[in-house]
């Protein structure tokens, strides 16, 4: 007998398994024994089953079953008589544990002739057909429990129909050796009211269910999950056809039509089933023209991603990267899109899916055959893993005597390193498969791609375009002809890049802009050597860019005057922000260069803003620059340019001193994409000719604004802070801003003044206005007067700068606990304190909001909601602008604008909803703090 060992996954387990059931029932084990054949049968079962190994030791005589030759899995037929004929007559537990070890004893029977198979990777069909058939059976049975048992009227009983309809793998026949059985109920009654039939039947599902899992002497066998039904687990357990259709009609969400994909008439009523089967079909198959459908598929593919535990992630054979449910997402969602014109498609099962796919024409034949050798390859360790405990389970073990049982077990390798690299091969497969399959052929549709032994129609094209995302599927299809098309260097590598890259544009929140802007870009950098060694050669680099292309429209607009930033993507140092120093350095040389020819010099500064704040972009967008850092770095962008321009302006004459003061948000270098940069302008005349000075000094001002005048990155030069707004003076002489401070100042006038910083020109005329300004910011006291006007003032501002039907609670500037608010109450406290606290006098809102904290003008709790509030205010105000290349003001309510909004903030797919609670609730927290603390200041 030694030799029959070999055939074993665990020869140690079957030895100790055999020697234990010999000393349970000498008699029954010898008489397997005897035959050859037989022995080598129980020998494989014990040495790759525990669960089943168990089950013999329970019940020895059906050791018989291993002595019958099977030359292939029983019919389903088959399977229906042998177990209602265990569990004729029988009723409650007793009918159960008839019915389990019936069940239990086919299950040993079909265990057998799967693991004696020389090429069990081949026969895994059947054998998933056959455990499917033999789970439909087992609800035959247990439904047939059910009646016997049933405390309702005989006659009633047996007029109640009850259809099971099998549902995922059920549904399909590929079931797993343990897998929960998912089902719906469907009720009718025959010469009964519907009412009554649902409550003879709901009695009658859950008595079925009971007698597959329930306890009992006998071990349950599976899961019987019914959460598929309409309403899922809140929903009623049996509905009657009628019910099921108009909930199908009117309520079901796009994943429900999905999971209708795979249903089957399993057992109870097959009359009845079908029927069910039937009326569902139509409406499986149109669901996919539903907007939004396939968004709503993928965002249940990301969630199921999302719940997978960390430390599992690495052993997961189904959910994982390059595992089960990869290959079955991928071939539904082929089958979704076009199984709405081609009936051909639609198929129930995987790997039929998945040949018909080929068939018609949809995929390649050499990917459908590799794709389909690797399911059945992950299939069936997942049946060997789950067969060794009987236990659901998807994981591959940990330990390395157990994945060498697996790789006995299955055929496919004969140690555990062996398993594993092998499973990591087909992972890494499976993962390139699916580029392949849905996105590749697209390019059959508009090049000649004869090696494939396929081409998609345009229209087909089209709908597969449209179902990942695209809006105008004709023109994504014309800019793929256009990447891919000839016979050049580009071409080839795009042919190859292009399918992986589809799939990233498609993850994006506007793919038809991405793709449009990934051309013009191509274009543009033609040849280029270092481009396409960059796309062909990091993977890294080609995601980075479809991501920042589908997700800005600023980017995209940036990316037409300098393409070559491209290369930065490829390393993080490239995308740091530029220190102040450096920027001025730059400019500097620039001027030098140009020395003479000012709007020579002027336009290079210009591209250099453009260059730098695209570099601030794509770090922004790839996650390198938080909110605080970008804000700095923008104002220091500027910064540069004004020294620029002021230089150029100037042009080296010394008869004045003359200087820009950075106000607003400008002032706390805080400014975000497509923010005004405040300003106001200060000069000191070294002459006596004061209407001279001033002349000159306005002629430096229009001589600035006109060469810091952008038209593809427009730079806003606002003047509204400066005394007297917008009907004062244009730029004052210092003693003229002193004068005025002095006697005309108004209380908003100062509260403007506490964000003003010099950023360029004269430095000790810039250091003359901070010690004014610090005067008037500052004050020793304020009095109670000037407390209200600031409060009065702020009041107006709500109620009289809002634009009209705006919704105050959406308003990222002057909205309900948004930017506003927290800087209006910062500032109130460095007006009331900054004097006697030197740490709140500080331009930053943020730095002065810590200060404040330290201070005790404010709890760490309530600043941390005010906090909170300012920087998703800020954060979203920048990501408004890199997604519509506009500034704006007020969070869209727009689903597609709030999710591209989402995703330049970091959140996930799918989370605009997510956005806007987020926003509205973190904001509603803000305001509740400043009500308190700036109404309810001192007066």
């Amino acid at each position: 007998m030694l030799p029959l060992f070999s055939y074993a996954a665990d020869p140690d387990q079957a030895l100790r398994e055999l020697v234990e059931l010999r000393e349970r029932d000498a008699a029954a084990t010898d008489a397997v024994l005897a035959h050859e054949d037989a022995a080598r049968r129980l020998i494989e079962v014990l040495g790759a089953s525990e669960g089943l190994a168990v089950f013999l030791k329970r019940h020895p005589a059906e050791l018989a079953v291993l002595t019958e030759p099977m030359e292939s899995p029983a019919p389903a037929a088959s399977y229906r008589a042998a177990l209602l004929a265990a569990v004729q007559g029988l009723t409650g537990e007793d009918g159960a544990n008839a019915l389990r070890r019936t069940y239990r004893r086919e299950l040993v029977r079909l265990a057998a002739w799967d693991l004696d198979q020389p090429e069990p990777i081949d026969t895994l069909p059947q054998v998933a057909a056959a455990l499917a058939d033999l789970a439909g059976a087992a609800l035959d049975a247990a439904l047939a429990v059910a009646r016997s048992g049933s405390r309702f009227p005989a006659d009633e009983v047996a007029a109640t129909q009850l259809a099971i309809i099998g549902m995922g793998k059920a549904g399909a026949r590929e079931l797993n050796y343990l897998s929960d059985v998912d089902v719906i109920f469907v009720a009718a009654g025959d010469g009964i009211s519907d009412a009554r039939a649902v409550e003879i039947a709901t009695r009658l599902a859950v008595d079925t269910m009971n007698a597959i899992h329930e306890l009992a002497l006998e071990p349950p066998l599976w899961e019987v999950d019914a959460n598929l039904r309409p309403e899922g687990k809140d929903g009623a357990l049996v509905r009657t056809l009628d019910s099921h259709l108009a909930y199908y009609d009117r309520w079901a969400k796009s994943w429900e039509f999905q999971a209708l994909l795979k249903a089957r008439a399993l057992a109870g009523d097959l009359e009845l089933g079908e029927r069910f089967v039937a009326g569902v079909a139509p409406k499986v198959w149109s669901a996919s023209s539903r907007e939004g459908f396939v968004e709503s598929v993928q965002r249940m593919r990301e969630r199921v991603l999302a719940h997978i535990p960390r430390d599992e992630v690495d052993v997961q054979l189904k959910l994982g990267p390059g595992g089960l449910r990869d290959v079955e997402f991928t071939i539904q969602l082929l089958q979704l899109v076009h199984g709405q014109v081609d009936g051909e498609i639609r198929q129930r099962s995987t790997l039929d899916a998945l040949d018909a796919l080929a068939e018609r024409g949809y995929i390649g034949r050499v990917e459908a055959a590799e794709f389909g050798r690797d399911y059945r390859f992950l299939r069936l360790l997942e049946h060997r893993i789950q067969l060794s405990r009987l236990r659901r389970t998807h994981l591959m073990p940990r330990s390395e005597a157990e994945q060498r049982a697996v790789a006995r077990g299955s055929r496919v390798a004969s140690t555990a390193s062996e398993l594993i690299d092998t499973w990591h091969g087909v992972q890494q497969s499976v993962r390139g498969l699916h580029e392949r399959l849905f996105y590749r052929p697209l390019l059959s549709a508009v090049a000649s791609l004869p090696e494939e032994g396929f081409a998609l129609t345009s229209e087909q094209a089209e709908a597969r375009l449209a179902a990942i995302g695209f809006l105008d599927p004709g023109g994504a299809l014309r800019h793929i002809a256009a990447l891919t098309g000839g016979v050049s260097r580009r071409a080839a590598i795009q042919r190859a890049l292009l399918p992986v890259m589809l799939r990233w544009l498609a993850e994006g929140a506007d793919p038809d802009y991405g793709l449009l802007a990934f051309r013009r870009l191509s274009e543009d950098l033609g040849e280029t050597h270092w481009f396409l060694r960059m796309l062909r050669d990091s993977s890294g680099v080609a995601e980075r860019l479809t991501h920042v292309l589908s997700g800005s429209r600023y980017i995209g607009g940036l990316f037409e005057r300098i393409p070559e930033a491209a290369a930065w993507l490829e390393n993080d140092a490239e995308l740091q922000p530029r220190p102040l120093p450096e920027l001025l350095d730059e400019t500097e040389a620039t001027i030098a260069r140009y020395a003479g020819d000012a709007d020579a010099a002027a336009k290079a500064l210009r591209t250099a803003r453009r260059r730098e704040v695209l570099r601030l972009s794509l770090a922004a967008m790839v996650g390198l620059v938080s909110v605080e850092d970008l804000g700095v770095a923008l104002s220091d962008v500027t910064t540069a340019i004004l020294t620029g321009a002021l230089r150029l302006a100037r042009r080296g004459s010394d008869e004045l001193e003359f200087g820009i003061i950075a106000m607003g948000r400008y002032g706390g270098a805080e400014l975000g994409f497509g923010s005004d940069a405040d300003i106001m302008y200060v000069y000191r005349g070294t002459s006596g000719d004061a209407d001279a000075a001033q002349k000159r000094a306005e002629q430096i001002v229009h001589e600035i604004k006109r060469l810091t005048d952008d038209v593809r990155l427009p730079l806003d030069l606002d003047l509204g802070l400066r005394p007297e707004g917008k009907n004062g003076a244009i730029v004052r002489s210092l003693e003229s801003y002193r004068a005025y401070y002095a006697r005309w100042s108004l209380t908003w006038e100062a509260q403007a003044l506490l964000r003003a910083r010099g950023v360029a020109g004269d430095e000790a005329l810039l250091d003359d206005f901070t010690t004014m300004a610090d005067g008037i910011r500052f004050p020793a006291s304020i009095g109670p007067d000037a407390v209200r006007e600031v409060k009065r003032i702020k009041a107006r501002v709500e109620s009289e700068r809002l634009p009209q039907g705006a919704d105050p609670a959406r308003h990222l500037k002057l909205g309900r606990g948004s930017l506003s608010d927290v800087e209006w109450l910062v500032q109130l406290w460095q007006l009331e304190h900054a004097h006697d606290v030197p740490a709140l006098r500080t331009t930053s809102t943020l730095r002065a909001l810590a200060a404040a904290v330290d201070t005790g003008l404010v709890t760490e709790p309530d600043a941390e909601r005010l906090r909170a509030a300012w920087l998703i205010a800020s954060r979203a105000r920048s990501a408004m602008t890199l997604w519509t290349a506009k500034t704006a003001d007020v969070l869209p309510t727009d689903r597609r604008a709030l999710e591209g909004v989402a995703r330049l903030m970091e959140y996930p797919p799918h989370s605009a909803s997510r956005l806007d609670d987020d926003y509205l609730r973190t904001t509603r927290r803000s305001r509740q703090v400043f009500e308190r603390l700036f109404y309810g200041s001192r007066l």
